[in-house]
């Protein structure tokens, strides 16, 4: 059944110990305040130059502990953040990414050993955010051998099951009011402007009754195979993200031949 009214979730990709230290603390109070029980999407062995903003943060492990304390669901955000493979992935809005098209026993190795770290850093980590969407059946397989089966993506409006594993949907990178349904909400705490911090600070303050968190969605949505309507909306959903990301880079590439 698909939630009315609308409810979301929100999650925050890319934390590391050098996430910039002053863009990611400009959530917290929002966190406190509005939505106590984000997903954080931690990358276990950080090895992405893009990702490295601030000195390691010494009481970075210390707060996601904190923030675990409160509600927040720990994500598993693949192992070091560098995406080198150019297979296909099950979402392919990105023509490379970290996990898709590896062999699944190296996938399971790398699996394995950021749970390792986050579970040696104190966090319980209990559901997979793929960096750039990369995922293929050998990621789900090695998920459920290293028993994780529950991750946050895919083109939704309702939580579903899929080659054994729980889909939450992720279908927003800004907030967006809906009428119905269950919708997860992308912010990259490096990148956002401060106008999207206000943006989204604004939304959580007039939607604060509808932000629901993963224990809620699981206890209140029985997980089953998306029915035919659910699959053309996702199949339509990818295909309009896809020609947006089209549009943009000819607009991108067309302005620099212009400028050149």
């Amino acid at each position: 059944m698909i939630p009315f009214p609308a409810q979301y979730l929100l999650r925050f990709d890319d934390l590391c110990p050098t996430v910039s230290l002053q863009r990611w603390q400009r959530f917290l109070p929002m966190i406190e305040e509005f939505c106590p029980q984000p997903i954080l999407a931690v990358v276990p062995d950080n090895q992405d130059p893009g990702l490295k903003l601030s000195p390691p943060d010494p009481q970075f492990w210390n707060r996601m502990r904190d923030l675990e304390s409160a509600g927040a669901t720990i994500g598993l955000h693949g192992y070091r953040h560098i995406s080198s493979s150019h297979g296909r992935s099950l979402l392919p809005l990105h023509p490379t990414s970290e996990f898709a098209g590896v062999p699944e026993n190296l996938q399971r190795q790398w699996i394995r050993e950021g749970l390792r770290i986050l579970r040696g850093h104190g966090l319980n980590p209990k559901i997979w955010v793929a960096p750039r969407h990369g995922l293929d059946r050998n990621t789900l397989r090695a998920l459920q051998a290293e028993g994780i089966d529950l991750l946050s993506d895919g083109f939704a409006r309702v939580p579903f099951a899929r080659d054994g594993v729980t889909w939450i949907p992720q279908q927003l990178w800004e907030p967006v009011e809906k009428p119905n349904g269950l919708w997860t909400i992308c912010v990259h705490p490096n990148t956002a402007t401060d106008l999207q911090v206000a943006r989204l600070h604004e939304f959580l303050s007039r939607h604060a009754e509808q932000i629901t968190s993963v224990d809620r969605v699981l206890a209140e949505f029985p997980t089953a195979k998306l029915n035919l309507t659910e699959r053309l909306y996702g199949t339509g959903t990818l295909w309009r993200i896809q020609a947006s990301r089209l549009k943009k880079a000819i607009q991108h590439r067309f302005r620099k031949s212009d400028s050149d």
